[in-house]
């Protein structure tokens, strides 16, 4: 798809104009407002439609009207829900050429007008022998350029990173993972078994050694000369979780290839970042394996020795994302970063409290979880902070060792927050459970089933604010 700034949309000869229309107003076109407004009682409620056709009497074959609800409701979130609603409209009738005339709407919406549209033309049918050819080629518009083509930078990001994550996992794997964030054009480095073995790594080695795939652990580094800040990225990326010896029914397994989301999102934002060029210095880092039962794999009751040389008990094999996590925290603490943001589908707890409406955040610094939730917001995510007490680390509590890697099924979400937190040492530090939002079992909002490409929005919008 290729969004086209211009001057009058109504003049561009077109499958379908686009009109908006306020609740219990009226459009800027007369013919809508004949037919829909006075004759239909169309009542511009938020998310309806109204088809019309033009019978070649105008430029444009049909006239699709799209409610946009109460004005002082409106927000450039609903913007880029209702672009993508007119979307997959004109998509249901095939159209490829779509010209939008919005009246009473702010400059400022530009780009989550232009963000509903890329996300709305997405698909993920690489395995179906047949297509469907329903994609709008060229959609018209008065907007801001630079704000679109901003919009189209960062779904294109979404878009890899979505593509990553509804890829079965016996491709997308450590291997594939490493191979593709060489590509970017940035200073990578891969470290294999023995070298992590070397750094100490041994809760992620743990988590690895059940499976026969090699387990890999990314560094991209993005540079500027002065850079304003230095961030570290990490992003969970178990590309497959059987739940190990604790294995997980059959029907907990099926959507398990998106358990490396978060490496999927920190891969998806890396991709990218060259072509904004940001004056900050960005570390992308993934502990990537898979946790399978196989000969070797850990057990519980194995007492596992981390980076940082804590020792932690294995109460469950299937809290494996926070032992990758840990070693990959230990290592972005050592890199002289000012901050260190995880983003990992770590809890199912997080998803019984928030749903697949919101991702949890937590840290040790408020100001920066609360940057991170207002940049959230306008990027069209939510993120909701969760406590993270040090009394949830009673549960966590070994006889024989420092910790156990999971305890009480009560507050599970803030207790794995808790257990990241012993391997972070003087940095800023935000983590972010991505559970229940990176994988939709339904179409939602813009979105539609499968990966959302979860963070990538945010991430992108909060490195480029420093």
């Amino acid at each position: 798809m290729e969004i086209k700034v211009v001057e009058n949309a109504k003049s561009i000869e077109s499958d379908i104009l686009v009109v908006n229309m306020f609740e219990d107003g009226k459009t800027i076109c007369e013919l809508a407002n004949t037919y829909a407004v006075e004759q239909d009682k169309f009542k511009g409620k938020f998310g309806e439609t109204y088809l019309l056709p033009t019978y070649g009497q105008e430029v444009y074959r049909k006239i699709l009207v799209l409610g946009l609800g109460k004005k002082s409701d409106f927000n450039p979130n609903k913007m880029r829900e209702a672009t993508a609603k007119a979307i997959k409209k004109a998509m249901q009738m095939e159209a490829k050429k779509v010209a939008f005339s919005l009246d009473g709407i702010e400059f400022d919406y530009s780009e989550q007008f232009a963000m509903g549209a890329f996300i709305a033309d997405y698909a993920f049918d690489k395995y179906k022998s047949e297509k469907k050819d329903n994609k709008v080629q060229e959609v018209f518009v008065q907007a801001n350029q630079d704000a679109v083509k901003k919009a189209e930078k960062i779904a294109s990001a979404m878009a890899f990173t979505r593509n990553l994550a509804n890829e079965p996992a016996q491709l997308a794997t450590p291997t594939e993972l490493a191979s593709l964030a060489c590509d970017f054009g940035l200073e990578t480095k891969i470290y294999d078994r023995e070298e992590c073995e070397k750094m100490g790594m041994g809760a992620f080695l743990a988590v690895a050694q059940g499976s026969s795939q090699e387990p890999k652990f990314i560094h991209m580094k993005y540079s500027v000369e002065n850079p304003k800040k230095k961030i570290a990225i990490i992003g969970k990326g178990i590309t497959f979780d059987s739940g190990g010896l604790d294995i997980k029914p059959a029907s907990s397994m099926l959507t398990m290839k998106d358990d490396m989301s978060g490496a999927a999102c920190v891969l998806g934002v890396m991709s990218i970042l060259r072509e904004f060029n940001p004056q900050v210095e960005v570390h992308g880092l993934i502990a990537a394996c898979e946790n399978m039962p196989g000969s070797k794999a850990y057990k519980p009751g194995d007492i596992l020795t981390a980076k940082n040389g804590k020792t932690i008990e294995v109460d469950n094999t299937d809290a494996e994302g926070r032992l990758t996590l840990a070693d990959a925290l230990c290592y972005a603490c050592e890199l002289g970063v000012d901050e260190v943001i995880d983003i990992a589908t770590l809890t199912g707890a997080c998803m019984v409290a928030l749903g697949s409406n919101a991702a949890g955040i937590m840290g040790n610094d408020e100001t920066l979880i609360k940057n991170l939730v207002s940049t959230a917001e306008k990027s069209g995510e939510r993120y909701w902070e969760l406590p993270m007490w040090e009394e949830y680390f009673d549960s966590l509590k070994s006889d024989i060792a420092d910790m156990k890697n999971t305890g009480s099924r009560w507050g599970g979400a803030s207790t794995a927050g808790v257990f990241l937190q012993k391997f972070v040492k003087d940095v800023k530090w935000a983590h972010i459970d991505i559970a229940g939002v990176a994988f939709l079992d339904k179409a939602q909002k813009e979105l539609i089933k499968g990966a959302s490409g979860a963070g990538v929005r945010t991430l992108l919008n909060y490195i480029l604010e420093q």
